[in-house]
């Protein structure tokens, strides 16, 4: 009896042993899985530990944190491009995030507190378990999490506020946290968002944006490919100078050579001490343009578009501007090609991994904000033959990019208001670009701005003191101790209400550039909530009305061939006394009141809402121009009807 539960005890183990063995490393849905016949979330935190150092604030103690972030597609169709939101709320720092890339562009390492977006990375597509069988593999991926959040000390768990999943046309429960260390949501299709992909079509939709990159490659090999890179600007009021781009390299790629641009920095050091240099024995790494695991692309100057190196590629080589398409279609885009060289194991021609992590600026523009590239169908090319036919690309990623607002930016350009019935000018703002922290030492950061007379405008700050002193005391004006500081702007934008009358009223608007940048093509635009429909013309710049979001309150304007050019701070006649001379550019703008009701130029009618420079919003001024013409009629009621009374006496 005793050998017999022997054997049984022994058969036990011997045929349970192999079959734990087999089962995969991932984690099983939830339970709570099972009554969600949509997208299923979950996240669940594994540990965590103390991390030096030891503070006596325990709201800044730090805390490693691993946890898991569960995607699961239990619905009816293929989740394409998966993106999650994840609201982290402790101000979380990311060390890792296996089979995910943040969805902004941002690389890893990285903070994370106000909460993040994941995107799959490389599994960013979640099948069906109608189509797989029931195979998890490709229905589910979880992602693991390593990172360091403050302040939540065990026993209690560093739970996000929320989960969501972040893809367009989905709705999604309120999450549920199970116990104290799990929580989970189910997102089903939203009935009410119709869309015109079928199950059945391979790639995404292409999607609009502010900007977009395509990543076309258009001849591969075992072991390299060429791949172009097109960026196109769509935003009306968007552009970019000297534009940067980066990205992240995820499969130890290199650029070996590159035709329309060039990376910032040529360095073949890293590939050299690296595996590429141990499995490319035969390379000569000196041709070889860079190896970093996040390369910077400039574009090329206009002088290399036709050099048969260099050049010779559509778009290509113009000194990093980017045009909105409405000013010229042409300068709306900016190509160039590379040539990629791969490493083991990825060594077959399919086997291509688009960059991830894509960042583009510029110098005085707006702030973009990049998403993950999206598997998009083929884009086409005329034939290099010269034949009336397209070829196709052998694969292609788009990414879109869009303009960011972001409360902590910082403003480039600020505007100045004047009118005809003050003499006094309202300056731009102190520190309205920014001071730095040693101004408290020689001026006040949070002093209101003094008025100035208006030839103060045509002068730096610092030779402004001695003008605005001496206004102030014939204007009776205070004069702060210390006075204000600059407003450090690069560009600066004057608003000069100039007539007002029945039918009409005009405006002036002069562009100074204080800075040292040249800005070839550049544009301005305002809005006003009621006067811009009466736009009627612009005598010494090119201005037309832009229709945005449904409205017709935006006057785009930029020079005319000849004056497109607004050219950087030059120094005075004589040097030596003469105070630096700004570029300047300057115009009259009418308007007609005819079909506007209710306009009250004085009261705000006729100043703009908001400016614009190279697509860069500038900072308004916190007041207007004080109207004293009811002050100054006032004052001389008295004399009008004493000559009234004398008229009718002599009438008499």
């Amino acid at each position: 009896m005793a050998v017999a539960v022997a054997d049984l005890i022994f058969l036990i183990i011997f045929t349970t042993i192999p079959f734990s063995i087999s089962q995969p490393t991932e984690k099983a849905p939830p339970p709570a899985a099972d009554s969600c016949n949509g997208i299923f979330l979950s996240y669940s935190f594994n540990q965590g530990a103390k991390l030096p150092p030891n503070l006596t604030v325990m709201a800044r103690q730090p805390y490693r944190f691993e946890s898991t972030l569960s995607i699961l597609n239990n619905g009816l169709q293929e989740l394409k491009s998966w993106k999650v939101f994840v609201g982290f709320q402790h101000d979380e720092f990311l060390v890792s995030a296996s089979g995910a890339v943040l969805a902004d562009g941002n690389s890893i390492p990285g903070n994370v507190g106000n909460g993040t977006v994941f995107a799959g990375f490389p599994m960013s597509n979640l099948k069906t378990a109608i189509e797989t069988a029931g195979d998890f593999t490709q229905m589910q991926v979880q992602v693991k999490l390593l990172g360091t959040q403050f302040g939540v000390a065990p026993p209690n768990n560093p739970m996000p506020s929320n989960i969501s999943l972040a893809n367009d046309g989905y709705l999604c429960t309120k999450p549920i946290l199970q116990g104290k260390s799990e929580m989970h949501v189910c997102c089903s299709p939203d009935p009410r968002v119709k869309t015109n992909i079928t199950t059945s079509e391979v790639f995404l939709a292409r999607q609009n944006g502010d900007l977009t990159i395509m990543y076309d490659v258009t001849r591969t090999y075992d072991s390299s490919y060429w791949a172009q890179v097109t960026i196109s600007n769509h935003n009306p009021l968007g552009r970019l100078d000297y534009w940067k781009l980066s990205w992240d390299w995820m499969r130890d790629e290199f650029i070996y050579s590159m035709k329309g641009a060039y990376p910032s920095v040529v360095d073949s050091t890293e590939c050299i001490f690296g595996r590429q240099g141990t499995y490319y024995r035969d390379l000569d790494f000196f041709n070889v343009l860079s190896c970093k695991r996040r390369p910077t692309i400039v574009d090329l100057p206009p002088t290399k578009a036709n050099d048969t190196t260099l050049g010779l590629i559509p778009f290509c080589c113009r000194n990093g501007t980017l045009l909105p398409s409405h000013m010229d279609p042409s300068k709306s885009i900016s190509a160039f090609q590379m040539q990629v060289l791969k490493m083991p194991p990825d060594l077959n021609r399919s086997q291509i991994t688009p960059p991830q992590n894509w960042q583009i600026s510029g110098v005085l523009n707006p702030a973009y904000k990049c998403g993950q590239p999206v598997r998009v169908s083929p884009s086409e090319f005329p034939d290099s033959s010269g034949l009336p036919l397209n070829s196709t690309a052998v694969v292609s990623w788009q990414i879109v990019c869009n303009i960011t607002h972001v409360k902590k930016d910082i403003p480039k350009c600020c505007v100045s208001f004047s009118s005809y019935y003050n003499e006094s000018v309202i300056p731009c703002r102190t520190c309205a670009c920014g001071c730095s922290l040693n101004s408290a030492r020689t001026c006040n950061a949070t002093s209101p701005v003094m008025l100035l007379p208006a030839e103060a405008l045509l002068v730096p700050f610092e030779n402004r003191t001695a003008m605005a002193i001496a206004w102030a005391g014939l204007k009776h004006f205070p004069v702060p101790n210390p006075m204000p500081c600059s407003d450090n702007c690069g560009v600066s934008i004057n608003w000069h209400l100039y007539t007002d009358y029945r039918d009409g009223w005009s405006a002036r608007i002069t562009l100074f550039n204080w800075g040292e940048v040249n800005f070839a093509d550049w544009f301005a635009a305002v809005q006003m909530k009621k006067a811009a429909p009466g736009f009627q013309a612009m005598y010494s710049l090119n201005a037309t009305t832009l229709e945005l979001d449904g409205s017709n309150s935006t006057i785009f304007m930029q020079g005319h061939l000849g004056l497109n050019y607004l050219v950087g701070e030059t120094d005075g006649v004589n040097p030596a006394k003469d105070p630096r001379v700004p570029g300047k550019q300057q115009s009259v703008i009418s308007f007609t009141k005819k079909n506007i009701q209710g306009l009250n130029m004085a009261a705000g009618d006729g100043f703009p809402t908001k400016v614009f420079f190279n697509g860069e919003e500038c900072l308004l001024p916190k007041i207007l121009p004080a109207n004293n013409s009811r002050r100054n009629l006032a004052r001389f009621i008295p004399s009008i009807l004493m000559l009234g009374f004398v008229f009718l006496f002599i009438q008499q």
